[in-house]
């Protein structure tokens, strides 16, 4: 009987999913780094080759190291199935395109990673695809945007970076109703923090580089769905070569163990930091669920078991005020990407959309001095007292 089958919590499937792909006597299992396979006979290989995502075939197409991880992935995301790739914008990619032809629409998250909003809302309409963006957290702009050529929604909760949050099992309803698929992005919450399939969502995404692999060292996404969808995605992982590495797929198997661990001391840390900032005279606005203060609060508490390990913050004082600020900080470091064991920091008028003037920022809905931490594990203690100092050193 599987871990799942046993109804067992998450943190001990974490540890003991997906072990009935380790075949040796190994605790930790073995990697199978091999790029193919022996074969007994030729009629073997002719079936392999026809076969979808075989694991003992070829590994661009599977992998028993890659196996065991998607096992895992979907026993923690209560999926029918899951399927691994060598990054978060592979996944999404291969899954949107496998979901839409030529005429098609989709609805895209008003606030969603950039790479998303690049694929939907560039790429898609040289083949033929329209797109339309939503505030996914208002229901009725959802419901009136959807035509009857549109194929599905795709949207985060939390939102990068203002973490607002959506109503997903009523996104969710919405989309059933009218015959479109419901994708989330649940690289914030984390399944640890939020299971949006049990709340009726068809697809979840990861971008396992973050708080699946948990220590910023492998970059790797996966999807979450029922066996049809993923089996529909899996072509395009084939044909564009997206594969994950068996080693990467290892050191995900490896990080899943402690996220559980590593997650609890995020959302815990996250909600420390949340609360000594929106205290702080020269902090115009904490973003952050878990504050009973942020508009959101009751939803995601009704729909996460903890609020996640991302808080931004609005700095008085404007776009070089953020990046004096930042600069300053000693403890917590200047970087992309988030959900690692180390806590860091982000300001987005200095970084990603360094090009944009204060005016241009605040329309896109960033204001100039708006940071975006990933807290890590450390003391939570040292943590503020690095933001203090910081804070101290930074004329607003």
């Amino acid at each position: 009987m599987s871990s799942s089958e046993k109804k067992q919590g998450l943190s001990t499937r974490a540890i003991h999913a997906g072990n009935e792909w380790n075949t040796s006597n190994a605790l930790t299992p073995p990697i199978v780094q091999s790029s193919t396979f022996r074969l007994d006979t030729c009629a073997d290989g002719a079936d392999a080759a026809a076969a979808t995502a075989p694991e003992a075939f070829y590994t661009r197409w599977g992998n028993p190291t890659t196996k065991q991880f998607e096992t895992i992935l979907a026993d923690l995301e209560r999926s029918e199935a899951a399927l691994a790739f060598s990054s978060g914008m592979g996944a999404i990619s291969a899954l949107v395109l496998s979901l839409v032809e030529k005429g098609d629409h989709v609805l895209i998250g008003r606030s969603i990673y950039s790479g998303v909003h690049e694929l939907v809302c560039n790429i898609l309409p040289r083949f033929g695809v329209d797109s339309t963006s939503v505030d996914s957290s208002n229901l009725d702009e959802v419901r009136s945007a959807i035509r009857p050529e549109s194929k599905f929604l795709i949207f985060e909760s939390p939102t990068n970076p203002t973490l607002e949050i959506a109503d997903i099992a009523a996104l969710a309803e919405i989309c059933r109703e009218a015959g479109v698929l419901s994708v989330v992005d649940n690289t914030f919450a984390t399944p640890y923090n939020q299971n949006p399939i049990a709340l009726g969502v068809d697809v979840v995404a990861h971008a396992a580089t973050k708080a699946i692999g948990g220590h910023s060292d492998v970059t790797a996404g996966v999807i979450c769905s029922r066996r049809e969808i993923v089996d529909a995605a899996w072509p395009f992982l084939k044909i564009f070569g997206a594969c994950i590495s068996p080693f990467e797929a290892w050191l995900l198997i490896r990080g899943i163990k402690t996220l559980p661990l590593r997650v609890e001391r995020q959302n815990a840390n996250a909600l420390a930091v949340a609360r000594y900032l929106v205290e702080h005279e020269k902090i115009e606005r904490v973003y952050y669920p878990g504050l009973q203060s942020h508009p959101n609060h009751e939803l995601a508490s009704r729909q996460m078991r903890g609020f996640g390990s991302m808080v931004s913050f609005d700095l008085r004082g404007g776009k070089e005020t953020g990046a004096r600020f930042a600069e300053a900080l000693e403890l917590i470091q200047i970087a992309v990407s988030l959900g690692g064991a180390e806590t860091i920091i982000s300001h987005p008028a200095s970084m990603s959309h360094a090009s944009l003037n204060d005016e241009t920022l605040r329309k896109a809905g960033l204001p100039p001095g708006l940071l975006r931490l990933s807290l890590g594990v450390e003391d939570a203690a040292d943590l503020i007292a690095d933001l203090d100092e910081a804070l101290a050193k930074t004329t607003v």
